[in-house]
């Protein structure tokens, strides 16, 4: 029986790869970039289920008044609310500021 040839693949003749930027320019930063709030890790103190807040920061619910349904702990911690228009989601507690009661 014949023995089988090794299989020879050629080397990859690709460009020289280009610097990301001149040297002696700063790098361009992008706008998309993300940045995270390593105070968020904190949360907020005093809230608790049941308790009226407003959410905070940007967002699609932002500016807009909830009631705290359920609070987790995580490495963010967070909380499950119900805004007023009957909508559910949850947002970190560094994101929620207590309201004042009606009446």
């Amino acid at each position: 029986m014949a023995r089988k040839r090794k299989v020879v693949y050629p080397v990859k003749r690709t460009p020289p790869k280009v610097p990301a930027f001149p040297p002696g320019e700063a790098p361009v930063v992008r706008t998309s970039v993300v940045t995270i709030d390593l105070n968020a890790r904190r949360g907020r103190a005093g809230l608790a289920v049941g308790q009226r807040v407003r959410i905070l920061g940007t967002g699609l619910y932002a500016g807009e008044v909830a009631v705290i349904e359920k609070i987790g702990g995580s490495v963010v911690p967070a909380a499950t609310v119900r805004t007023e228009a009957g909508r559910s989601r949850q947002v970190r507690t560094i994101d929620l500021e207590p309201v004042a009661a009606e009446g």
